[in-house]
């Protein structure tokens, strides 16, 4: 839980819900595992239970407390639509969202399968982004399940981008983000692979945004292509993140 992020696309993030388990290749580095794991087993630290999935209802309505409106990220040391997550919790932090019309919230999973099931369950207000992470070709099919959540803003995140991902399909999808993986062990990201996303989301007009070419030490490897950033958000949206 952080009033302020470091991650380049967001503010900060909410976790109403922690711990998650590898569902593919992009898992295989996960901070948010590196993270938890450092804890485990000590009494009354909130990741005492390392990485094991955890509900935290007492921290579904902080959000509502934030007055100054900001960009959230959800659950970025886990996954919404985990599932072991009850879909009255999904529904909660949903409700949150909707009550903080002020805020703009961003959810990301790698479960679309699940995304794609409860999404007529779910109240979507105009302030609620959904996104799926795609690591390599083998995956765009999360991509069709996004399609299926009436969502104001679909966004795909390559990140880690692990190979290179061919034709995309950017049908009913509003924002593209790209990184490299980071930190030890990190695999490596190809330049071409990123121009050629690039490429598309150009030609189909989807806001491009790259987030970082990560590695070992990803502050030196720095996040500019071919000579500048590039950080393009979904067009009708004002973000604080914009006047950074």
């Amino acid at each position: 839980m952080s009033e302020k992020s470091a991650i380049e696309w967001t503010d900060s993030t909410w976790n109403p819900v922690t711990g998650c388990n590898k569902v593919s290749p992009g898992c295989k580095h996960c901070y948010a595992e590196t993270f938890a794991e450092r804890w485990r087993g000590i009494p009354g630290h909130p990741y005492e239970q390392g990485f094991d999935l955890r509900l935290w209802p007492d921290r579904l309505e902080l959000p509502l407390a934030w007055k100054k409106p900001r960009t959230i990220f959800v659950n970025s040391m886990s996954d919404l639509f985990h599932e072991k997550v009850p879909l009255d919790f999904i529904q909660r932090v949903f409700s949150t969202m909707e009550r903080a019309s002020w805020h703009t919230f961003q959810i990301l999973t790698k479960r679309s399968e699940r995304l794609a099931e409860l999404a007529p369950d779910l109240s979507w207000p105009p302030n609620v982004w959904m996104g799926v992470s795609i690591e390599t070709a083998k995956y765009l099919w999360r991509a069709d399940h996004l399609r299926k959540a009436p969502a104001a803003v679909r966004f795909l995140s390559l990140e880690p981008l692990l190979g290179p991902l061919g034709t995309l399909d950017l049908s009913g999808i509003h924002w593209v983000i790209v990184g490299g993986e980071s930190g030890p062990g990190a695999r490596p990201i190809e330049a071409k692979w990123v121009r050629e996303i690039r490429k598309q989301c150009r030609a189909a007009s989807v806001p491009f945004f790259f987030k970082q070419w990560g590695g070992v030490q990803k502050k030196r490897n720095g996040r500019v292509l071919d000579g500048r950033t590039w950080d393009a958000m979904p067009k009708g949206q004002v973000l604080e993140l914009e006047l950074r």
